[in-house]
């Protein structure tokens, strides 16, 4: 049965710089500043309010390439082949695969190339693994981290 870490939040407005590297991320601010989720990129879902599912590569860290180890924890998830605004919505987003630790990039080119294979590799996981079979997230305060089991 698989395990899925779940956060409700609310987008928030961020730097912008997922939108200037080409990948926009719908930001959520994270409570757990202290890293027990671990820091790293996730495929996964999210859900919207109107009950729309959609596929998402998914990273929660400090954004070691602009940031270093001070940023503040947040989890960015680059929904898959979605152009809209999700500014102010809240969320929930199931993270089910760790696809990688998070690292800090020697360019913004470097960090492209690892942003289109997390892409492909969040593809072929949520198409493996539909929305369908998602757990219901149940309540919680926004940012936080939960486990759940399907």
């Amino acid at each position: 049965m698989p395990e899925y870490f779940v956060v409700r939040g609310t987008v928030e407005s961020g730097d912008k710089r997922g939108r200037e590297l080409g990948f926009p991320t719908a930001n959520i601010a994270l409570r757990d500043q202290d890293g027990s989720l671990g820091d790293g990129v996730w495929a996964g879902w999210i859900g919207r309010a109107d009950g729309a599912r959609l596929p998402a590569a998914i990273s929660v860290g400090r954004r070691p390439t602009y940031y270093g180890a001070d940023g503040y924890r947040l989890l960015e998830a680059h929904v898959l082949d979605f152009s809209g605004d999700l500014y102010g919505e809240t969320l929930v987003v199931w993270l089910g695969s760790h696809l990688r630790q998070q690292e800090k990039y020697a360019s913004a080119e470097d960090l492209i190339t690892a942003l289109k294979n997390d892409i492909a590799a969040a593809t072929r996981w949520t198409a493996e693994h539909p929305a369908a079979s998602l757990p219901e997230p149940g309540e919680s305060a926004l940012g936080e981290v939960r486990r759940i089991a399907s």
